[in-house]
């Protein structure tokens, strides 16, 4: 303070003069908020004699900035700085100083702060993407000037990264500066390993797959409070929820006090972001958050488990109906404001339940779901819903009449969407999927005509432009497969084909998107190669599921089924062309297949495993490498004690059965 106003120097020798423990270590003799109120406050209250001179230099009031006040380890002491703060802005409130505090909201802080004098901003509000671009934008013009392989990069291939490459790099950090600092420090090799012969270009796509590195926080910081009742609850429905809910509104879903759901938060404040109010939803401090409490290899006793979907979902048909058995009119009125949890299970619906639910769930939702729509017969919301619970019990459990009552539900519901109603596409969509269902289950070709019909019209229904076009176009090309395999129509593979290459083109970034728009159309030129011989088709399948591949890294479940692919694509090139690069490309993915989706312990692995060994034997036939005898060895013992297991598992599930019936081999299965 005396450097930006000089004239309070004296002040503040003259009160380190009368009391010299003002500069002792910090703890001791003299606390925070007494050097805050010596040093600061005192010295620029006592300019005010002089203010007018002082005051006219500047443009407005000074400002004091406090920069990470959570990061203080004595929270009593935080506590009575912001009282003493306030306290003096209470006594002296037309005095030129402004406090300006960052802080991550903890609790002994916001619970300090709730007053009239204080001006809350919460920087959820405020996305930072924008502010994430231009911190890694100077890292990066920085890095440029420094590191002669950036400089040499950029002189022969251009702007390194390219816009592409950074768009996609701020939307992964997620608006987490440690993230963004971390990720700039791993493509610049900062603390690695001197003999690492990766260079900043090699190391930037990796850095698009790169976990936060924020697990050993948050197993951490949730610790705090684990042994709080509900906590589980609670932080599986933070995780699971499609979109954010208040504390309010996450207390009624769970049937538990708001002040329960504030007791299990207000220690995780690090990691999520609790607003001050019960009306404003709760949000995650990372993305990767989500990630972490649903993987439960890395979350372990925080797994937020997908069978908690369930209650939620339950729970929120109850407050529906609840609400709707109070006011009728609650969805009619366009003027009132709809309870977010009573406005939400219609798209719960879809996607979330999985095997998870019991024939007593069923039963329950069926039951809610029935009593809904009878007190709004008019609403396709609740209609379609328990069409899905319909659909998916007769998935689980058989039932054809609950195909039929599902696909009839279906149908009037569409009658209550007419063009151009928004939610038409959709609902013709999920239709659509449900007729083929019933195809597969029953094999009646009259299913599989409506499910083209349905999907011919979602594709009718949206434009070149609509972010939806691509799946829509996937979806009706891979039903006109679906026609081709029973009738062998030339006219619908061919449909299919051209389908799939408009939906890569409607994907022009390398994302998950376009990678499964290639899957299909690779599927489908595999399947005219097949049909025709063609090697040209097989040449392009090859090639655009290698570029699928880069699309969907590791560990997403689909790589694993177009490594298969590629695999049997390349297997099958090697046998007409002889080309020992297909060989060797087949090899290293079937490795990847057994090392990352059918380790050691899974049940399919004996499969790849001799597929493996087979490849092992053809490259050893051609080129006679001593090495891939030694490898073959050891895969065959391992694929026959593998063998032996099978077998032994079967005879005992023989043997059991025989004892006690039917119930045993379901067990063993």
């Amino acid at each position: 303070m005396a450097a930006a106003i000089p004239q309070t120097e004296p002040f503040i020798r003259e009160a380190v003069r009368r009391n010299p423990a003002l500069l002792s270590p910090p703890g001791e003799a003299v606390s925070l908020q007494d050097r805050m109120q010596c040093l600061v406050y005192e010295p620029f209250k006592a300019l005010d004699g002089q203010k007018k001179r002082v005051w006219a230099q500047t443009q407005g009031p000074f400002l004091m900035v406090l920069d990470g006040l959570d990061e203080c380890n004595d929270k009593d002491e935080v506590q009575e700085l912001i009282d003493g703060m306030l306290a003096f802005f209470n006594n002296n409130p037309l005095i030129p100083l402004r406090v300006f505090i960052t802080s991550r909201v903890e609790e002994h802080i916001q619970s300090r702060l709730g007053v009239p004098a204080v001006r809350l901003d919460n920087l959820v509000d405020h996305c930072s993407d924008d502010d994430i671009a231009t911190f890694l934008d100077i890292l990066f013009e920085d890095a440029g000037k420094r590191n002669s392989v950036i400089r040499a990069y950029v002189r022969q291939h251009g702007q390194w990264p390219t816009k592409s490459d950074r768009r996609e790099l701020v939307e992964h950090i997620g608006g987490s500066f440690i993230f963004a600092s971390a990720v700039f420090k791993f493509i610049m090799a900062v603390n690695t390993e001197a003999n690492d012969p990766r260079t900043p270009m090699d190391r930037l796509p990796l850095a698009l797959k790169m976990n936060p590195g924020l697990d050993g926080l948050y197993a951490q910081t949730l610790a705090r409070s684990q042994h709080l009742p509900h906590f589980s609850d609670i932080i599986s429905t933070i995780a699971l929820l499609f979109e954010p809910f208040s504390t309010s509104a996450i207390a009624e879903l769970l049937g538990i006090h708001i002040y329960e759901v504030v007791n299990v938060l207000v220690n995780l404040q690090a990691i999520i972001q609790v607003p001050g109010t019960d009306d404003i939803p709760v949000t995650l401090c990372h993305t990767s958050l989500r990630d972490f409490l649903t993987t439960q290899s890395r979350s372990g006793d925080f797994f937020a488990h997908p069978s908690h979907h369930v209650r939620l979902l339950l729970r929120f048909l109850e407050c529906k109906l609840k609400y709707l058995q109070q006011d009728l009119g609650l969805f009619v009125d366009s003027g009132k404001k709809i309870p977010a949890i009573a406005d939400y299970d219609d798209d719960y619906f879809y996607g979330h339940k999985g095997g998870y639910f019991k024939p007593s769930d069923y039963s329950s939702a069926i039951h809610l779901c029935r009593k809904i729509i009878a007190l709004q017969p008019g609403n396709p919301g609740p209609i379609e819903a328990l069409a899905s619970v319909l659909w998916d019990r007769a998935r689980d459990i058989g039932p054809l009449t609950d195909w039929d009552e599902a696909i009839s539900l279906h149908h009037e519901a569409l009658k209550l969407q007419p063009y151009p109603h928004p939610k038409r596409s959709d609902s013709l969509e999920i239709l659509g999927g449900i007729l083929l269902d019933r195809h597969r289950h029953t094999g009646a070709m009259v299913d599989l005509e409506g499910a083209i019909s349905m999907h011919r019209e979602v594709v009718e229904l949206r434009p070149p432009l609509h972010p939806f076009r691509p799946n829509s176009l996937n979806e009706l090309g891979n039903v006109l497969l679906d026609r081709h395999e029973h009738t062998r129509s030339t006219a619908d593979l061919e449909e299919a084909i051209s389908l799939f290459r408009e939906a890569v083109q409607l994907h022009p970034d390398p994302d998950p998107g376009r990678g499964n728009s290639l899957r299909h159309l690779g599927n489908a030129l595999v399947k005219r190669h097949w049909r025709t011989g063609t090697l040209a088709d097989l040449e392009e399948a090859i090639a655009v599921h290698r570029e699928a591949l880069d699309c969907l890294p590791s560990p997403i479940p689909v790589r694993s089924y177009l490594l298969r692919r590629l695999v049997t694509s390349l297997w099958a090139m090697y046998g007409e062309t002889r080309a020992l690069f297909h060989l060797q490309e087949a090899i290293t993915h079937c490795e990847e297949l057994l090392a990352v989706y059918y380790p050691v312990g899974h049940r399919d692995r004996s499969d790849y495993l001799d597929d493996l060994i087979s490849l092992l034997q053809m490259r050893f036939d051609a080129t006679g490498q001593e090495e891939d005898l030694a490898k073959i060895t050891t895969l065959k013992e391992e694929a026959d004690r593998l063998q032996f297991d099978i077998q032994g598992l079967r005879h005992n599930c023989t043997n059991v059965g025989c004892l006690q019936g039917g119930h045993a081999v379901v067990s063993c299965l």
